[in-house]
């Protein structure tokens, strides 16, 4: 499969699923002047970020997303949409939805297409009885929801760390804390994949999430209500989560009675592995 990729901007974490796809040749201009180029020679189009007028070229298939805009925009939807062979991707079923139901994504087609975690790197290496520390992660959520769960696990004298999104962090010790982590807490916002709890999933380290349903739960938004989630990508074998603060207790308590049962890197290999997300992609290109 060759696909001509235009990449002026795309996250990293995206940027290093495609670059570790084994099957599909890129090649990667930084431009969208594709007149001069003979795109006949290649299966696809895909430019992550900036829109092409696509009636240009009506016999090329085109894949777009996920990083036009947060929300659908009139002059970037209407010059992708004048052709039958394009497709717009988001990484989750919740964001797709949400611009499948904005009228200026109506004559488009919009998939959910996550991109691959790389489960080599995220890997577990101790057992879990091996690992005394705890992971808490958090994502721009109200610092008082923070300061709830640092008094609890202080109360209950927990070994624990706080990865602070906005703050920063290094990736290196984020991996290291992950592989010495019995399991974690995470108070995130919504989240369109989700890398960074993905990858704590595949260092098999289990999860307790204190899960969003709206993304105005993004502490300083100016968002409405609008439903999503923290954790798009999740089954029974990646730990527990719930809602609301009363919740907590009888959650975390099943969440540690459990503890030795959850197999959260058994469902990432399954699911978001780089090897699955290709497929995906590959599928993808080949459907339309």
């Amino acid at each position: 499969m060759r696909v001509l990729y235009i990449n002026m901007y795309m996250h990293a974490k995206n940027n290093n699923a495609l670059f570790n796809y084994k099957n599909i040749n890129f090649t990667i201009i930084t431009h969208t002047n594709i007149d001069l180029i003979d795109l006949t020679q290649f299966d696809c189009v895909y430019s992550p970020s900036q829109q092409i007028d696509v009636s240009k070229y009506p016999n090329i298939k085109f894949i777009f997303g996920p990083h036009f805009s947060v929300f659908p925009e009139k002059n970037k939807m209407d010059i992708i949409s004048k052709s039958k062979n394009t497709v717009y991707i988001q990484p989750s079923e919740w964001a797709r939805d949400i611009w499948k139901n904005n009228p200026l994504c109506y004559n488009i087609r919009i998939v959910s297409l996550p991109f691959g975690v790389d489960t080599d790197k995220f890997i577990d290496i101790k057992n879990i009885n091996e690992k005394n520390t705890v992971i808490v992660y958090f994502k721009r959520r109200n610092p008082n929801e923070l300061k709830f769960l640092i008094t609890f696990l202080n109360e209950q004298k927990v070994n624990f760390r706080i990865f602070n999104y906005v703050k920063r962090y290094d990736e290196k010790d984020y991996l290291n804390y992950l592989q010495n982590s019995k399991y974690g807490i995470w108070l995130g916002a919504h989240e369109s994949q989700g890398f960074a709890l993905e990858e704590a999933l595949s260092c098999n380290v289990p999860l307790l999430v204190w899960n969003v349903s709206s993304m105005d739960q993004e502490y300083g938004s100016n968002y409405n209500y609008i439903p999503a989630t923290t954790i798009p990508y999740w089954d029974y074998r990646c730990g527990e989560y719930f809602y609301n603060l009363n919740e907590f207790s009888s959650v975390f308590s099943k969440f540690i009675l459990n503890l030795n049962n959850y197999k959260p890197r058994e469902y990432i290999l399954e699911n978001l592995s780089i090897q699955k997300c290709e497929e995906n992609l590959l599928n993808l290109i080949n459907s339309f």
